[in-house]
């Protein structure tokens, strides 16, 4: 990656300002938490724990102790970073507080808008190095609802973009969710940028101005100052069952919905959805296993040969004991969907650890 040049990168870069608003703010829908990532992301009904405050808020009232969790995991064969971290605490036995962040980054790539000098020789030393990295901040609430087993949790996020010294952004924007639990069974839902999330851009004319000095004969247009991220919709239910001594299973589905047209296997003008499995077998609370699959797209074939269903069938494993809890989970294994193959890890502990 360090090798390419940087017209490319930044090429590649504002290309996502000329996308609809259906895909804005996209590193926002990769999620987080390699356990929920080893149930294909089928976790809107099932979350409760510090993570919950990206999944579902709503889930955040289950906390019985305060929670710290951390998230690494490298995208397109290591070029892309994606960190997240991530607090929670129960205000009283009605409510609980979050809040996280995430950074998700391409860094040290070349810039050689300033590799030819003015007498028009190479010098490499006028290569420099940025950065292309998405922030989002948010801030979590939840709150048992006065329905027995009803709960509802918000999220307000602040999003931070910046593309080296060329252009950088800001942006909010606000979640919601709900879940409801009765015996063996868990519901949820969630719906993202419920009031459309906002990204406002501002731009280095100075450092653009080196970019169509360099690359002369293509569309160099300032892309639109505004981005608007479209709302999305996630339902979710799921069943734990005790299966032998010591065993416990829980299966879950999602439907995932955007308010656009994409590739999603049913889709319309109006909307699209596709749904994802996803299991887990716990052992007395300590040992875990998980398998998923979900990301079903119809994937246009190449020579306009019509198109195929994709999917991403996902393996997890975890191991929790005295409060610690390391999870660890396979993305895309056999490489049956367009998104790639990833190792994730994460890393939970409940406060009690630290006492």
């Amino acid at each position: 990656m360090k090798r390419f040049s940087f017209t490319l990168i930044f090429v590649s870069a504002l290309s996502a300002f000329s996308q609809t608003a259906k895909y804005s703010n996209e590193f926002l829908s990769i999620g987080v938490d390699a356990a929920a990532f080893g149930m294909a992301n089928a976790v809107t009904a099932t979350t409760k724990d510090v993570n919950s405050g990206y999944w579902n808020p709503a889930g955040l009232v289950h906390l019985e102790d305060n929670q710290v969790s951390a998230m690494h995991a490298n995208y397109f064969a290591n070029i892309a970073t994606y960190n997240y971290v991530a607090g929670a605490m129960p205000l009283d036995s009605k409510s609980a507080v979050g809040f996280s962040i995430i950074r998700f980054g391409v860094d040290d790539i070349l810039n050689t808008t300033q590799l030819i000098d003015e007498q028009g020789n190479i010098d490499y030393n006028r290569i420099s190095l940025f950065s292309n990295a998405d922030y989002a901040f948010t801030l979590s609430y939840a709150r048992n609802l006065p329905l027995e087993g009803f709960s509802y949790g918000v999220n307000a996020k602040v999003i931070r973009r910046i593309i080296g010294d060329f252009a950088q952004a800001w942006g909010f924007g606000f979640d919601a969710g709900i879940q409801f639990q009765k015996n063996s069974w868990s519901f949820g839902a969630m719906a993202r940028d419920i009031t459309t999330t906002y990204n406002t851009w501002t731009f280095n004319d100075a450092e653009l101005a080196t970019i169509q000095d360099a690359v002369e004969g293509q569309n160099q247009v300032v892309p639109e100052a505004s981005e608007i991220t479209l709302p999305k919709l996630q339902l979710g239910v799921a069943k734990t069952t005790p299966i032998r001594r010591d065993f416990e299973l829980t299966t879950s589905l999602n439907i995932d919905m955007r308010f656009a047209q994409t590739n999603d296997i049913v889709s319309s003008g109006a909307m699209s959805m596709t749904p994802a499995f996803g299991f887990e077998v716990g052992y007395i609370n300590l040992v875990y296993l998980r398998g998923g699959v979900g990301n079903f797209q119809n994937i246009e074939q190449l020579g306009g040969n019509g198109t195929e269903i994709g999917f991403q069938p996902n393996f997890g494993v975890g191991f929790k004991y005295k409060g610690i809890q390391i999870d660890y989970a396979l993305t895309d294994i056999g490489d049956q969907s367009l998104a790639l193959y990833s190792n994730v890890f994460s890393l939970k502990l409940d406060w009690s650890v630290f006492r």
